[in-house]
């Protein structure tokens, strides 16, 4: 079964984070800038929250909010659902599709090491299911 460590030796190292007394313009440009959907919001070295371009749309758009006079902590997700590296890849997937999340930040021993996506999981779901076939394939071909 893969584990999240898996998936976080393919990504890139930085996670990019926000604070959450910065404005919500400031997240979202960032969120474009390197083509992510969400940032963990950071007090210092601790999570506060999680910011995504979902939680715009639905606090700051539909609101008819400021995006530069709207800090992040009031539109932020707070408390974070987060995992190990040592979560199995189908509980992840689970949990996403339980609180109908498409991030989960990645924590060890109370430090932000990593970040998921729905993407990253489905991904090495095909994966490993291709992984699968082709040895079935192999032991039938003998």
């Amino acid at each position: 079964m893969l584990r999240v460590s898996y998936l976080l030796a393919f990504k890139n190292k930085t996670v990019w984070t926000i604070g959450p007394e910065e404005p919500v313009l400031e997240a979202i440009q960032l969120m474009a800038d390197k083509h992510i959907g969400a940032l963990p919001v950071m007090r210092d070295e601790e999570l506060v929250g999680i910011v995504s371009e979902r939680d715009y749309a639905r606090k700051v758009i539909l609101l008819g909010r400021s995006s530069s006079d709207t800090p992040v902590w009031q539109i932020m997700t707070s408390p974070v659902t987060t995992v190990s590296a040592d979560e199995g890849v189908h509980r992840c997937m689970e949990l996403m599709t339980e609180l109908r999340i498409r991030h989960l930040p990645v924590m060890e021993k109370n430090r932000l090491v990593g970040m998921i996506s729905i993407g990253d999981l489905v991904k090495a779901v095909i994966e490993e299911q291709q992984q699968t076939i082709t040895q079935l394939e192999r032991y039938i071909a003998g």
